[in-house]
């Protein structure tokens, strides 16, 4: 007997969420141990940042691939990709082989990441999926920071951690070979894909506002100087607030433009405060969750192939988490930690009344049609 799953069954879907679960894992599992793979902020940034560039590059043609040859294939290879990096990275702790190897693993979480997020945006049902898919990719986060810090810790081994999530993502890379895809994208609706010519002010905020996450964890554990298992868990915090963020996202009815909008101004504040607490980073974590949902269905409204819109939307939150820890690193090593802190603060605030312009620069997008897209957001 062939076993043979469907991603309209929940078994199906439950191999696309193992999937992203390990792909973000694995992503994670260097965060607690990066000080013994670089020294100074710089290169630690560097290190960060290099799978952050190698998924910058890949997730537009992964998007424009899955609408052309499927879906399923391109998650295949983002995560035979993805498991072939973390074997990849065990293997020596030279900077420039660590760097190529963790742009490797980017390659291989754009492949996933832009095609699953096709799949989601796709469905009648993305917002509820959406919440799913997320929160999965969160819980990946999460699982990844916390138990390579503590298994680390545990087996004095800045590898254990990266070794036990690369034999994990083994398993959901074993079980997308067994799934396939019955259902197409919804079609193009010509007068909802008019509205993508004024969407254009979110991928901009997307490369800051999700960008600025990714250089406050580049920064804080040269910043704190506490140990694998306590940035673990501190870094984790914001990602457990993101998950539980998407799925109460998800289901609640908040116009994206404007919800987009008050969190910016809140993120700002927030990430102010990572300075000073670590309680920063559970507020950071909660405003991503709702902007991110808030911008998933701004993008699912547009009418468009999701592979394209997902595609260009990864490939700006991508160049953010590639270009924000990459100069947040510099400005720490030249100007000091709170230097750099702020600089980010400001430019997420700088966004603020960026949301919502049109592709002609003054006048402000609509909001999505809700019974025209069937969904949760107004």
């Amino acid at each position: 007997m062939t076993l043979r799953l469907e991603t309209d069954q929940p078994t199906g879907r439950l191999a696309i969420y193992l999937g992203v679960f390990g792909v973000m894992a694995l992503s994670n599992a260097i965060v607690p141990v990066l000080p013994a793979f670089g020294e100074g902020p710089a290169l630690q940034s560097f290190i960060y940042s290099a799978y952050f560039l190698g998924a910058f590059l890949t997730v537009l043609p992964a998007g424009l691939l899955s609408d052309r040859a499927g879906r399923m294939p391109v998650l295949r290879a983002g995560l035979l990709v993805t498991v072939a990096s973390g074997i990849l990275i065990l293997s020596s702790r030279d900077p420039r082989f660590v760097l190529a190897a963790r742009a490797l693993e980017g390659i291989g979480a754009g492949l996933f990441v832009a095609s699953g997020m096709s799949w989601m945006n796709s469905r009648p049902d993305h917002e509820h999926v959406s919440g799913e898919f997320m929160g999965a990719l969160n819980l990946g986060l999460v699982a990844g920071l916390l138990g390579s810090g503590l298994v680390s810790e545990a087996l004095r081994s800045a590898t254990a951690g990266i070794l036990v999530f690369t034999l994990v993502s083994i398993v959901p890379c074993l079980l997308v070979f067994f799934t396939s895809d019955s259902r197409r994208a919804r079609p193009e609706n010509g007068k909802e894909g008019a509205r993508a010519r004024g969407a254009a002010w979110l991928y901009l905020t997307a490369v800051v506002l999700v960008g600025s996450t990714g250089a406050i964890t580049a920064l804080y554990p040269a910043f704190t100087g506490e140990s694998p298992s306590s940035l673990g868990l501190v870094i984790a915090s914001m990602n457990l607030a993101t998950m539980a963020a998407v799925v109460a996202a998800s289901r609640l009815r908040l116009p994206p433009i404007r919800t987009i909008r008050v969190a910016s101004v809140l993120l700002a504040a927030s990430t102010l405060l990572v300075a000073f607490t670590p309680a920063g980073f559970v507020v950071v974590g909660a405003l991503l969750g709702f902007i991110m949902i808030a911008q998933l269905a701004f993008l699912a409204g547009t009418g468009l192939p999701q592979g394209r819109v997902m595609g260009f939307y990864n490939a700006a939150s991508y160049a953010g988490m590639t270009l924000l820890p990459f100069a947040s690193g510099i400005i720490a090593d030249g100007s000091g930690f709170l230097t750099a802190f702020a600089a980010v603060a400001f430019l997420v605030l700088v966004m603020a009344p960026v949301v919502g312009l049109s592709g002609d620069g003054d006048a402000p997008s609509q909001e999505p049609d809700p019974v025209r897209r069937g969904g949760s957001f107004s």
